[in-house]
């Protein structure tokens, strides 16, 4: 009798464990939603169980109820963003209540580890003021709210992730905060005078590849796909699918406004399949994460000595880049080619972390904004001719004119021997926009080329300070 009892009272215990509703770390305390529009929220529960969701901002239930699994997701609307704190309520019987849930606009942050690298910096490598961003970053930057996705390899799709959301208020939770993605949402902040969250998902050296599903990569001849053939590959972290399957799968349900990412140090040796497979990952993480073309913003890799020589890898990488952007809809690309010092060459971790996340910060602000004052482009090739010994090179995205027309370094030219010789003459000719350039060692130029080494700094800058993307005129 008294072993009947005992069961009972396991079962009892058992069956009220299980109908708590469980929710993934995405959705927690602090956690910053999307704002006016219906967020996907999803966790477990008691199989056939009904999950009554209420938020406070409307006081009224939402409905679901969960499969055979125990599975469940619903569809909630939010309202307006602003900094009123808001709980949310789940009810399967027993209840669950999230605090402090602001209201606001949600990025993707992804990429390598330049997207990774925090306000604290990694060994042998810091970045610019990341202590005092830190420290000032409560005052400063109170709406700004981040995820950091654990760090993650996984042979198999994963569906939920560890981690919590972190505020600003605590300041050894903000020396975690991916810098890049932490000055994009910094500044979109303040611009917008509205919350920003951060759902960082990024991994030191991974490649593009590291980032598609097995059905994807076994279209590419290069790319292993056979667990023991990629558990050979090393370094680990450039393994290909394994960072898809262990973070990006995790946070596919995740309602965002769109898409940041630094990436592609790791793809130079493979520079030429680069755009086509960049676009196809884009396109993939769109289809999964069912928001539409939503923006995908990326960085141009910066100034970095690979080693490559005249073939120049680097440079061929950040030309893939650009042409990226006309293989991806609602994207664009921010340079970087000014933010290396000299003594970076050899720094694949540049310190200069402020200017790209704002520079992503002005793209958002013009193209998903609609802030149209703020410039976000720099100057970009868009022809040239030749003149006797000079070559005359015309831009697009001159908005704000060149603003820099004096000690311009940065530019090549070659002759009929297609040897590339340093100009030492680059005038700007203010009436046309265009810079001549021009060689004592090329009588007769036949191609151009501006920063296309793998470690170049050019001075050339347009509207809002912004550098001229690298370009070559030739295909050699």
């Amino acid at each position: 009798m008294k072993s009947k009892i005992l069961a009972l009272i396991l079962l009892c215990c058992a069956t009220s464990l299980a109908a708590k509703v469980k929710l993934p770390s995405l959705i927690g305390d602090n956690m910053v939603l999307q704002q006016q529009t219906e967020v996907r929220l999803w966790g477990t529960a008691t199989p056939k169980a009904e999950i009554r969701v209420t938020p406070s901002w409307s006081g009224q239930p939402t409905v679901c109820r969960a499969d055979k699994e125990g599975n469940w997701q619903l569809a909630l609307l939010t309202p307006e963003a602003g900094y009123t704190p808001y709980e949310i309520t789940f009810d399967d019987g027993e209840k669950t209540t999230l605090k402090n849930v602001l209201v606001g606009e949600v990025w993707l942050a992804a990429g390598q580890s330049n997207m990774q690298m925090p306000l604290k910096g990694f060994g042998g490598c810091c970045v610019q003021n990341g202590i005092e961003t830190a420290i000032s970053a409560a005052t400063a930057a109170p709406g700004v709210r981040m995820f950091n996705v654990p760090m993650r390899q996984s042979y198999t799709p994963q569906e939920t992730c560890g981690g919590q959301w972190m505020t600003t208020r605590t300041f050894t939770d903000v020396m975690e905060f991916s810098a890049t993605a932490f000055y994009f949402a910094s500044l979109l902040s303040n611009a917008l005078h509205i919350p920003v969250g951060i759902v960082n998902c990024s991994y030191g050296g991974t490649r593009v590849e590291s980032w598609l599903p097995r059905e994807i990569l076994q279209d590419y001849q290069d790319i292993p796909t056979d667990s023991v053939a990629i558990s050979r590959l090393m370094p680990d972290y450039k393994r290909p699918m394994l960072t898809y399957n262990g973070m990006f799968r995790a946070v596919r349900r995740c309602t965002v406004k769109g898409i940041i990412w630094y990436q592609g140090c790791s793809n130079v040796d493979s520079h030429s399949t680069y755009a086509d497979r960049l676009a196809t990952m884009v396109k993939h993480w769109r289809e999964e994460l069912s928001l539409g073309d939503i923006p995908f913003y990326f960085v141009e890799i910066a100034p970095y000595d690979y080693e490559s020589g005249d073939q120049a890898d680097g440079a061929r990488l950040r030309e893939a880049q650009f042409r990226a952007q006309s293989l991806i809809p609602n994207s664009g690309m921010v340079s970087t080619n000014d933010l290396a010092e000299p003594f970076e060459r050899y720094n694949i971790h540049p310190r200069r972390k402020q200017p790209v996340g704002n520079r992503l910060a002005y793209m958002a602000l013009n193209r998903t904004y609609g802030k149209k004052q703020v410039c976000c482009e720099g100057p970009q090739y868009k022809s040239w001719t030749a003149k006797d010994n000079e070559a005359w090179v015309s831009f697009d995205h001159l908005d704000m004119g060149i603003c820099r027309n004096y000690d311009i370094r940065g530019f090549e030219v070659a002759g009929e021997d297609r040897v590339f010789h340093p100009a030492d003459k680059v005038w700007l000719h203010w009436q046309t926009n265009e810079m001549v350039v021009s060689s004592e060692k090329v009588p007769h130029p036949v191609a151009v080329r501006y920063c296309f080494r793998d470690f170049q700094v050019g001075t050339m800058i347009g509207g809002n300070e912004l550098p001229t993307v690298p370009f070559r005129t030739d295909d050699w």
